[in-house]
């Protein structure tokens, strides 16, 4: 039971609480509590003339992509989305049956101005309800897209208007809210960019919008597996797997900034550059205050998240850009093989290919040679896929895919289509020379030697420091190699080979 003493003070603490938040209201501005980035005021009554692009705003450039055109009435600008089946190319020899919107794969990019006042058509021409989230958009609930939730599902033939203005900047997506897991794996989704009214970053030079997602397509099939909860195959930037992806193109000196949606359906993607440290400026929820960013070369991008980076392009070059997951660069990778590394085919590949003619034993060196086989015409795969296929490079073949593309720098540009491969003037690395070699010091065992020494290294077991090895030498796993020990600096340094 409360004392009357103990009311008394908790009378007391109350009304010293009112007062101390009736003086700090007093005292502050007139802002909202709002924590997304506005640059001008946004009250009800508050009408702005519709953002003109190149005008108002350098227009964004989605690669392999396009931007949704609108038409002005009356101070609004009006959209149209049509959601239907789509015929798309994900990389040369691979297509899928998906559904998209306006007759691709993804939809185009939604691009407005902060204060501009939008009205969206939504006409669902695919087999099956749906509807349109506007994914990070600030606005009433009865226009945020879900199916059942706020609003009716959007039946096949019907079209839906929604209507709202923009109170807010920064990098969204939109993508369908109504039995996601099969839309959105079939590819219904798409950025949204609002450009600041009064921006107070610097303009960028080349502004460009990804948009991250995952995809499972079993090999001889053009349907998108939207049952599939892990294992997916092909990964991709704007709906596109290397070597099907367009290259993003700068001069030296110009701003550079990356707006990365990510819409996978199970998958994060540390999304890597190389060549170049940037600054993460920009989440889906709004601008990041100065003093709370950091030099990064590898950005997280959470799924249902968008993070935008920014830097000056002052390192000419072919650089590659990629999700860090080893797995996210390759093209249909198999899983549940038997590991081949390390393992002779010399004892059963002649047997093999007497029973199935075809055989080709491979993997005991890895897995890079798969795709140059395949574009060589060397192996047969099935119809409409492209399994560890990557792409002949200015000097040999690259063994990416999946969720891989280039920035391409150049001191010149005459216009911002691929400028073809870079010619490096300051050098590139090469096959060292003997005397080279003999100059620093460096030993090389002939090539048999090497062998006899990894077998001698594979007894010491697993990264043991061996009695044998006076100098402590860490071995490692035995299957991965020799290590040699180099004396012409003074130190003991180690080289895998």
């Amino acid at each position: 039971m409360t004392s009357r003493r103990d009311a008394l003070k908790l009378a007391g603490l109350t009304a010293g609480a009112a007062a101390l938040g009736s003086a700090s209201a007093r005292a502050a501005p007139p802002t909202s509590s709002q924590t997304h980035s506005t640059t001008v005021s946004h009250d009800r009554d508050q009408i702005y003339a519709p953002g003109r692009p190149g005008s108002d705003y350098r227009p964004v450039d989605t690669p392999d992509g396009s931007t949704l055109p609108f038409t002005l009435k009356d101070g609004v600008k009006v959209f149209h989305l049509i959601a239907e089946e789509v015929d798309h190319e994900f990389a040369p020899g691979l297509t899928g049956r998906c559904w998209g919107y306006n007759g691709q794969v993804h939809g185009p990019t939604i691009e407005a101005v902060e204060g501009d006042r939008v009205r969206i058509y939504v006409t669902n021409r695919l087999p099956a309800p749906t509807t349109v989230h506007w994914h990070g958009v600030i606005l009433n609930s009865g226009m945020d897209g879900v199916g059942g939730l706020s609003q009716r599902t959007i039946q096949p033939g019907e079209t839906f208007i929604h209507e709202w203005t923009f109170r807010q900047y920064g990098t969204f997506t939109y993508h369908a809210h109504h039995d996601e897991m099969t839309q959105m794996a079939m590819g219904l989704m798409g950025m949204i960019v609002v450009h600041p009214r009064r921006p107070a970053e610097p303009v960028p030079d080349r502004d460009f919008a990804l948009l991250l997602s995952t995809w499972k397509l079993r090999p001889g099939t053009r349907r998108p597996d939207p049952n599939e909860p892990t294992d997916f195959n092909i990964l991709t930037l704007n709906a596109r797997a290397f070597p099907g992806t367009a290259p993003l193109v700068a001069q030296t000196g110009q701003r550079v900034r990356i707006r990365i949606g990510n819409l996978s359906a199970m998958h994060h993607h540390p999304i890597h550059l190389h060549g170049y440290a940037f600054e993460e400026i920009m989440t889906d929820g709004g601008l990041i205050p100065k003093s709370a960013r950091r030099p990064e070369t590898t950005t997280l991008v959470p799924v249902g998240a968008t993070r935008t980076i920014e830097f000056v392009a002052d390192n000419p070059g072919d650089w590659a850009m990629h999700c860090h997951m080893t797995h996210h660069v390759m093209n249909q990778m198999g899983h549940g093989i038997p590991n081949m590394v390390g393992v002779d085919p010399a004892g059963f590949g002649p047997q093999m290919a007497s029973l199935v003619p075809a055989y080709m034993p491979m993997g005991e060196a890895g897995m890079g040679d798969m795709g140059a086989h395949i574009g060589a015409g060397h192996m047969a795969v099935p119809d409409n896929s492209i399994p560890m296929v990557g792409a002949r490079g200015p000097h040999d073949y690259m063994t990416m895919g999946g969720m891989f593309t280039l920035l391409k720098v150049r001191n010149t540009l005459t216009s911002y289509a691929d400028p073809g491969w870079y010619d490096d003037p300051v050098g590139m690395a090469r096959a060292a020379r003997p005397e080279e070699l003999t100059r620093d010091g460096i030993q090389v065992l002939p090539a048999a030697a090497q062998a006899g020494h990894a077998g001698d290294h594979e007894t010491h077991g697993h990264g043991r420091h061996e009695p044998s090895d006076p100098g402590g030498t860490h071995h490692g796993h035995g299957g991965h190699g020799p290590r040699h020990t180099s004396r012409g600096t003074g130190h003991d340094s180690h080289h895998d080979h």
